[in-house]
């Protein structure tokens, strides 16, 4: 009943939310025109580009995972990864936080498996490595935009993205650390030793297997360094899929602007505030493109665009679903 609940009130935020978006915009007769023209106006074949662009960032996502399992001495075929790639993707637009798309991502690779603790580990290092390539990339976009595009007569902006610059860099390092952490053997040994108290014994199995998946990466430097440049060239491709929807609505947004944000609210879309972050993805793409001068009717539009991109290309992941269930 408790999760029932959850999933209600995140799903009653994000149609409020878009609910909100909407009139707000519709109610103003400037931004009502800017809009409705800007969406009755798109071209429909960037935005096509667009839905490929993104399909192709999902195969990607694949071979990222597909590395890391071979650092795990796992041999998957890359079509079975592909495969459950998609439908954790379709899953992340139903439940309440992307998580829920690891969580599909995860059984079905246990199944195949049978190997429950070496999936969930793979599944979470995958996950570490996307959001580390995430940060990185908006690192790297920032330092450009600050130090080569922004004008220098625009202080304003300069702040503004000297501040997410910021952020990134401090999420890049506390993931990067955290990273390090786990992979402490140390570390590891020391909670192993919490699972000889009784009430934790039942446990102590399947604790052991989840250490020794994760001290499979420990000395894997080549691979993870393999999966987090492909992972950088996924963040590369979402965010050409930005810049094709904004070439479809006729506007010009520049690039590395979007190189910065789309990372940075790809990640703050992982708190499970709303479904498949509906309403939240539109509150953060007006929010954040409103700190480099983008008109929020534009920002909006974009987002809508980039959420009906997102729910089309997951769409094969529903049927994948279907077909092995």
């Amino acid at each position: 009943m408790k999760d029932k609940l959850s999933t209600v009130l995140k799903a009653a935020i994000g149609l409020s939310l878009m609910a909100y978006l909407f009139y707000r915009f519709l109610s103003n007769p400037h931004d009502k025109a800017i809009l409705l023209t800007t969406l009755a106006t798109a071209n429909y074949g960037y935005l096509l580009l667009a839905l490929g662009l993104f399909m192709t960032a999902i195969v990607t996502n694949a071979l990222k995972w597909y590395i890391l399992l071979q650092a795990q001495g796992l041999a998957v075929p890359f079509m079975a990864l592909t495969r459950y790639t998609f439908v954790g993707f379709f899953f992340n637009n139903f439940l309440p936080a992307n998580l829920g798309g690891d969580v599909m991502r995860g059984f079905g690779l246990a199944r195949y498996l049978d190997r429950k603790a070496e999936a969930a580990v793979s599944v979470i290092v995958d996950r570490i490595i996307g959001l580390m390539a995430f940060m990185f990339t908006a690192v790297m976009a920032a330092l450009v935009a600050v130090n080569f595009v922004i004008p220098q007569a625009d202080p304003t902006l300069a702040q503004n993205l000297q501040q997410v610059e910021g952020v990134a860099m401090v999420g890049l390092v506390i993931i990067a650390a955290g990273f390090v952490v786990m992979l402490s053997y140390r570390l590891r040994q020391f909670i192993g030793k919490l699972f000889a108290l009784k009430f934790l014994s039942l446990l102590a199995p399947f604790y052991h297997r989840l250490s020794d998946a994760l001290g499979a990466y420990r000395y894997q430097y080549r691979a993870l360094l393999s999966a987090f440049g492909v992972g950088v060239t996924t963040v590369l491709l979402t965010g050409c899929v930005d810049i094709a929807i904004v070439a479809g609505l006729h506007s010009n947004i520049s690039p590395i602007y979007i190189f910065l944000l789309n990372p940075i609210i790809a990640v703050a879309l992982i708190a499970p505030i709303s479904i498949g972050g509906l309403g939240t993805g539109s509150v953060l793409y007006i929010y954040f493109y409103g700190l480099v001068g983008v008109p929020e009717p534009l920002a909006f539009a974009l987002s809508l665009f980039k959420q009906g991109i997102v729910y089309l290309g997951s769409l094969p992941g529903g049927v994948l679903w279907l077909r092995v269930k």
